[in-house]
Parts: C-alpha cells; structure tokens; sequence
C-alpha cells in the first residue's frame, strides 16, 4: 500500500514538472517572439533591427567581458589601469604573504618610460636602516604636523566609498601609522573611528563646511578641525580624474547619512563647481590658504592637477612679496592618471599632466624659486607597487598617496562598477546587501600590512642603492628606460634646476 502510494505521488510531481515546463516553455517562445517583433521593427539600432534576439548576445557577451577577460584572456602585464601583475603584487602584501617570484620577472625592461634603480656597489648594510624620519609640514601654523610615514590614504570620501570601507581604511591606517585624507564628502565619524590622522579637504562645493549658498562657514570648519585627529587642512582645486570637472556624486549615493554629513538634499545628483567660487586666480588662494591657517590653526595647502607650472612660479614670487609664512604648506600634485572619481572619458584620458611629468616640474619650481623646503610635495596618481613609490620619492616628493592601491587591498577586483553603485566588494557602493561582503576588521589588517610592506620594500630599495632610508633617493639612484631601449638617468631626464636665494 505504501509502494502504490509513493508512486502515485511521484507521478502526480513529474506530471506537475511537466506542466510547469510546457508553460515556462510557451512563456519563453511568446517572449522571444515579442523581442523578436520590436528588434526587428525599431529604428535605434541596426544590429538588433537586422539580427533580432540574438543581436542582444553581443551587449551581454561585452558586459561579461569586464569581469572574464582580466582572468582568462589578458597576459599578466596587459591590462589598464591596473594589470595583473600590479594587482597580484598589492593583493599578496595586504595579505602579508610571500611577494617572491621564481624565474624572471614578466616586466619588459626595455620598455619605454619603465624606470629601474641603481644598485650600489656596496650597500647598505642591514644593521645602518634607519627609520624614515619625520617631516614637519606647516612650521608657520599654531600646530605644526610632524609625520613620518612617506606613503599615505589618499583623497576618497565617504559616499563615493561605503562606510564599511571608510571604517577598515581608518583602522588600517591607524595600525600603520599613516594618514588618511577625507576627500570633499566632508568628515564622517567612520574617518574618526579608527584613530588615524585625518587630512581635512575642502572640495569646491564644500561638502560639510558650506553655508546654504554654498561658500565657506567658518563654524562649521573650526568644529572639525577642534578633531585631535584632523592634522592638516588641504583644499581642493583639482583631481586627476577630472581636471576642469566639480566631483558628482550619484542621486542613488545621496542618502541621508551622507546628505546630512555633506549639507545637500537627500537622493539627488550632487555636482560640485569646476572651481572654489571664491578662488579664482593665485592672490585669491594665498588668501584662502592664509585664512583657513589662522582660523584652524593646522597646516593648509592645496591639490592639483598641473597643466603647467607657470603659475606656481608665480606664485612663488607673490609669496615672496607677502613673506615666506604666506606660503601654502604643501602642494598635493595628483597627476592625470588618477581615476577614483567618476569622470568623462574625455577629461579622464585627455586633459592634464600625468605625474611622471608634472611631479618633477613642480618640485623644479620650488627649487628655482627657493620655496623648496618650505612647501612640502605629495603626490598621487597610480602609485601602488614599492617601485612606483621610490620612484616618486627619487623625482622630490616628501610624501606618497594612493587611493586604488588602497582599494586593491580592500578587496577591489577592478569591476569597474564604482560609479554605478553596483560594486561587488562593497568598496564603492552604498548598497546595504553588497556593502555586507566587507569586514571592517579583516579588510583593516590589510590595509595595515599594504601600506607596512610598500614602505618596507621601498627602504629595501634605498637599502640597495645604498642611502640610509627612502627620502634619501634622489634623481640620480633611478633611470629610465628611452624610445631606443637604452635607459638615461632622471637627473639627466630631468636636471635639477639653480635655486635662488632666499629672499625678504
């Protein structure tokens, strides 16, 4: 009896799959049908209008591309922004495992713009390494910044990053000793709650510092800057991203946390100026500069991205007519490369300098006009490995930031989603379900021992040059490599200028 009744059972089942499927199936032709009949009679698109349906498997199979191709199809060194090898090299010193390789490097060494360091004869010993040693940043300010570290979070901010993020980089960089810049979304407590050095910027709409009509509120900037952690104040004129472009961040980003900390409408696009609106020419941000020092107390520069460096000479020499305490404390260049911000293609690839070029010519600047020492340099722009970071160090910076590299250690996969609020690591995304994949504490450490391992392999390489710590590298430890495969020396690429005297 209970033979007969499993069977009729499982009849009465498969009978019911088999119905579910005739449907499933008759619903399935009556939708290709349909597809069929609008492809084949839009206008929009000729690949649909002549080949319905299956006209669609192109724009899938190209959506799919993005992900698939980085695994299956790119060689290790093929890839932009990032290749494999950069990725691979960043995601196993996050990790904190073994970062060797065996027979070979895959790195074309006679590739044009490749640069390679010069080992000395007799380096370094081990037992001679010294730390890197701090620098003072903002000696004319009521709080001076005194900060070892040469390799730093650069600008990305909370909104464009989920909050899981903001959480596990400050954490990170707090065990690493590092500092963290805010970018423009204004300061969230999530960049207070790891205890790190904060970098306050200000952004030309002035997210979380701005009055209704968007200018400058005093109040607002003294009550983030009372923060014991915020050590420094940058302002924002530009980004490599986008140089000429305000940031925008998308109306499904702007939720009410982030409005609130910002000071804009809830679910809205939010389009900064191209520009501060009240800064349009040198005088103008020497005054800025000069104001938010004396209100704040803590050192204040600027970011930019350089098109040319004629008018940092200039004003250079209108620091000299006010004294040299009117100067900005340091200039954060971000070259054309960079590219955490959403941005036109157009301006992204074909406005500004990139770094290998706008770097030395703003560091020759401050030279030829004597102001080197007081202005501090930090650069950004697709630093990531220790080889990109000496090099910077080599061409004059006193101070690295990166921001994708940071990312990669975070767990970014390079999707390409960041804009789209769609990120599948959690990084970029202000989806709850997706920002769920991110632990703040696991991601933290990986952050930690990113940026402790870039630093330690970048002493490896003054270690082999034969200077005593990293800052020491200067143009002639480094070569580069030309169009006719032979590599130069930077200082020949790029010889150090006559600095003048001081002067007033």
């Amino acid at each position: 009896m209970a033979t007969t009744g499993f069977a009729h059972w499982l009849v009465v089942i498969v009978e019911t799959f088999a119905a579910f499927f005739l449907v499933l199936l008759a619903v399935m032709v009556m939708v290709v049908l349909t597809v069929w009949l609008v492809d084949r009679n839009q206008t929009a698109n000729s690949v649909l209008r002549n080949f319905p349906v299956i006209g669609h498997f192109r724009y899938w199979f190209l959506h799919l591309g993005e992900f698939f191709r980085q695994y299956l199809y790119s060689s290790d060194r093929e890839e932009m922004p990032f290749n494999r090898a950069q990725r691979t090299w960043v995601y196993r010193a996050a990790k904190n495992v073994d970062n060797t390789n065996a027979f070979g490097s895959s790195r074309d060494l006679r590739g044009e713009g490749v640069p390679f360091f010069i080992n000395a004869p007799f380096p370094t010993l081990d037992e001679q390494h010294v730390e890197p040693r701090p620098v003072t940043l903002g000696p004319y300010a009521r709080e001076p910044y005194s900060h070892a570290a040469f390799f730093n979070i650069s600008a990305m901010s909370f909104g464009a990053l989920s909050a899981p993020a903001v959480r596990a980089l400050s954490a990170g960089a707090a065990k690493a000793g590092i500092w963290m810049d805010t970018g423009e979304g204004g300061l969230a407590p999530y960049h207070l709650e790891g205890g790190c050095d904060i970098i306050f910027e200000i952004g030309t709409a002035k997210y979380g510092v701005r009055t209704p009509d968007g200018k400058l509120d005093d109040e607002k900037l003294l009550a983030i800057c009372a923060h014991k952690q915020v050590k420094m104040v940058s302002i924002k004129l530009g980004q490599g991203a986008k140089p000429g472009m305000g940031g925008l961040l998308p109306a499904a980003k702007v939720t009410p946390e982030i409005a609130a900390i910002r000071g804009i409408p809830v679910g809205q696009d939010s389009q900064s100026p191209n520009r501060h609106l009240d800064i349009g020419n040198i005088y103008e941000l020497l005054d800025s500069v000069r104001h938010i020092r004396e209100l704040t107390g803590k050192p204040t520069g600027f970011k930019a991205v350089m098109g040319g460096v004629e008018w940092i000479g200039e004003l250079c020499d209108e620091v000299w007519k006010r004294g040299i305490e009117s100067a900005p404390d340091f200039i954060i260049v971000d070259g054309s490369e960079g590219g955490t911000g959403a941005a036109p293609q157009t301006l992204m690839e074909g406005v500004g300098l990139p770094l290998h070029e706008s770097l030395p010519a703003l560091v020759d600047m401050l030279i030829s006009k004597g102001l080197r020492e007081r202005v501090k340099v930090i650069c950004s722009g697709k630093c990531i490995t220790a080889y990109d970071v000496a090099w910077a160090l080599s061409m004059g910076a006193d101070f690295v930031n990166s921001a994708r590299g940071f990312m990669l250690a975070l767990g970014c996969i390079q999707s390409l989603q960041c804009n789209r609020n769609t990120c599948p690591t959690g990084i970029t995304t202000q989806n709850a379900k997706l920002q769920r994949g991110l632990v703040v504490t696991d991601k933290s450490e990986r952050v930690f021992h990113y940026a402790k391992n870039v630093m330690h392999e970048v002493g490896i390489i003054a270690h082999s040059c034969g200077v005593d710590e990293p800052r020491e590298l200067t143009r002639n430890h480094c070569r580069v490599v030309g169009d006719d495969g032979i590599s130069v020396p930077l200082v020949k690429l790029f010889p150090y200028p006559e600095a003048s005297g001081l002067r007033g």
